[in-house]
């Protein structure tokens, strides 16, 4: 009787490290911590597979033979990027936007990416000047 306790708690234990094991595999691999363009140009060596955030720089996106070049900017300081990638770039990416890129820093202090992301800050906030007072849900139901 005592042999079968054993066995059962070994076993309890053996699937309780393996789901542990998943849960801590699984986080590490969601993590997504990216660097802002003065942290990458400051320390000014090269990274493999690093993200970066930034503001498309205003003129700066330039189309030339299926390949993307743009710039990313924060306070003084910019970082060119060239994009060459069959993903279609999402509505929001223009100038002024804010971007992540992933990809690689080369030794040029050019970025080569692989994957563009981007978003418009200012898309879900309310208009200026606005003074609604009602909840989004009441405003569709009193436009009936």
């Amino acid at each position: 009787m005592q042999s079968k306790k054993w066995k059962f708690g070994i076993g309890v234990g053996i699937i309780f490290a393996v789901v542990a094991w998943e849960a801590v595999s699984g986080f590490q691999e969601s993590k997504t911590y990216y660097v802002t363009v003065n942290e990458l140009t400051e320390g000014q060596k090269l990274r493999r597979h690093v993200r970066v955030g930034g503001l498309v720089a205003e003129g700066s996106i330039a189309h030339r033979g299926g390949k993307l070049s743009f710039r990313l900017a924060q306070d003084a300081n910019s970082l060119p990027v060239t994009y060459v990638g069959s993903d279609t770039l999402p509505d929001t990416f223009k100038d002024g936007a804010q971007a992540i890129v992933d990809g690689d820093y080369l030794a040029g202090g050019e970025f080569r990416a692989e994957k563009v992301q981007a978003k418009c800050a200012s898309k879900y906030q309310a208009a200026p000047g606005s003074t609604t007072s009602k909840s989004p849900v009441a405003a569709l139901r009193g436009s009936r």
